[in-house]
């Protein structure tokens, strides 16, 4: 839309409201904000626009072209269909995010990366310091079959007097305190029922592979910035949290620095 003094219908610019709406009256150039329908009189356009919801006020402009959306959902998922985000944009890929925090991790990603980050005993290669600390995490090294979750918590604990980034707890989970095997008697029938959460799994495994996972842990490390009182069950989780930059607490950069120290070093548990 152009001026106040512009007509909606031919964009012919007047020096007054009056003159603008003789014109528009004469010539049925009342036209819809949203839509191509044009009315002979103002009432006319206002009604129409009622009842279509047409007021461009109340609706939701696409970022990429000139739609318009009743609400924030149909909004949303015109512009992930069409690629039309635009406020947050990666020129390289020519591809547009929702919010900052998804473009931030597309940046941070392996595709604008690389695997620059290796597992400190096998070598396999990892866009973030998130990534291989899962793989490590999970068991899922070769060359180290006997770290976990468990070992790792407990080896950085020891790192970790001030409690930089482990939490305080009366009790500490041991090294094979965490292994839990279901038997078929979780089958309620149809599916293997998770005894903690009521959540069903169509295998044994499955469900084995559940109550096993970081699901049902306890949250042993908390984020190190003041202020933030997020608290999380794995070291993976915890990076996961910092290299999004959402509380402030790290840098990106920091992390991925310090992630081999926090894996494999000696010294005392802290961001450099």
């Amino acid at each position: 839309m152009g001026s106040d003094l512009e007509c909606r219908g031919c964009y012919k610019q007047f020096g007054s409201f009056h003159a603008r709406s003789q014109h528009m009256d004469a010539v049925g150039h009342w036209q819809c904000d949203t839509c191509f329908v044009q009315c002979w009189d103002e009432d006319a356009l206002n009604e129409h626009m009622n009842d279509e919801y047409h007021w461009k006020d109340d609706r939701i402009e696409c970022e990429g072209c000139y739609s318009w959306f009743d609400t924030k959902a149909e909004a949303k998922r015109h512009m992930y269909a069409e690629n039309h985000f635009r406020t947050y944009f990666c020129t390289s890929c020519d591809k547009g995010f929702e919010t900052d925090n998804n473009l931030k991790q597309h940046m941070n990603s392996s595709i604008h990366r690389g695997a620059n980050i290796a597992c400190p005993f096998c070598k396999r290669g990892f866009a973030t310091a998130t990534g291989v600390t899962h793989h490590l995490e999970t068991g899922s090294c070769p060359n180290a079959p006997s770290l976990n979750r468990e070992t790792i918590y407990n080896e950085i604990r020891k790192r970790d007097p001030n409690h930089v980034i482990t939490k305080k707890l009366l009790t500490y989970p041991g090294p094979g305190s965490s292994t839990v095997e279901v038997t078929n008697r979780c089958w309620n029938g149809f599916n293997y029922e998770c005894y903690l959460c009521d959540k069903e799994f169509a295998t044994l495994q499955a469900v084995n592979q559940h109550v096993n996972s970081p699901a049902h842990k306890q949250k042993v490390y908390h984020c190190p910035g003041r202020g933030c009182a997020k608290e999380f069950m794995s070291l993976a989780s915890l990076f996961n949290h910092l290299e999004s930059e959402s509380c402030g607490a790290v840098k990106f950069e920091s992390v991925q620095r310090n992630v081999g120290s926090f894996l494999t070093g000696r010294r005392t548990i802290g961001f450099a």
